[in-house]
Order: structure tokens, then C-alpha cells, then sequence
């Protein structure tokens, strides 16, 4: 187990860390325009960060000891599709939560 003192230094270090680049962002350059090519950049921020959190549930879910599970993989692949074809946000979600529902239960 990590000694007090380690985990203290690092929360602490985190917490500066997060700190800083928010009050980089929102302190130093808050009051003034930002150019057209970070703001191209920083739209795809969220598209970037939401799948980075999902891969590793979909390839390597814990519920399977980290085994990759062929229904996790297809109800990914579906929900991608959907979401692709729709722009759906809520079609894409509702998707992939049938599909994992259906073959839950889905005789063997």
C-alpha cells in the first residue's frame, strides 16, 4: 500500500496541476479571444476524451476479469454505426443498450 505522506504529495501535485492549466486557460487568456486555430482545435476535444474512457471497458472490461467480450464489441460497433448515421446522440446510446440487453438474454 502507498505510505500517507506519497499519496498527500500526490494529490497535492494533481490538484496544483489542475489548477494551473485551468487558471492558464481561464485567468491568463480568459479575457481575450482565442485564435480560429485552437478553436478548431478544442472542438474535438470531447469527441477525443469520451472514446479514450470507453475503449478500455469495451476491449478490456473488468465484469470479464479483462477478458474481451464479443457482445461488448458488437454493441460498440453498433452504437459507432448508429451514432455515425443518425447523429444521434440518444439513437446511438439506446442502440448500444439494446444490443448489450438482447444478447444478455438472448438464449445461448
Amino acid at each position: 500500500m502507498i505510505a500517507d505522506s506519497d499519496l498527500w504529495i500526490v494529490i497535492f501535485g494533481l490538484g496544483l496541476g489542475s489548477f494551473g492549466l485551468r487558471f492558464l486557460f481561464l485567468g491568463l487568456v480568459g479575457d481575450r479571444a482565442l485564435p480560429e486555430w485552437m478553436l478548431r482545435h478544442l472542438r474535438y476535444t470531447a469527441v477525443a476524451i469520451l472514446p479514450a474512457l470507453v475503449a478500455p471497458l469495451v476491449v478490456w472490461p473488468p465484469a470479464t476479469g479483462g477478458q474481451t467480450d464479443p457482445l461488448r464489441l458488437v454493441a460498440a460497433i453498433a452504437t459507432l454505426a448508429v451514432g455515425a448515421v443518425t447523429k444521434s446522440v440518444f439513437a446511438a446510446m439506446g442502440t448500444g443498450a439494446v444490443v448489450m440487453l438482447a444478447g444478455a438474454y438472448w438464449p445461448a
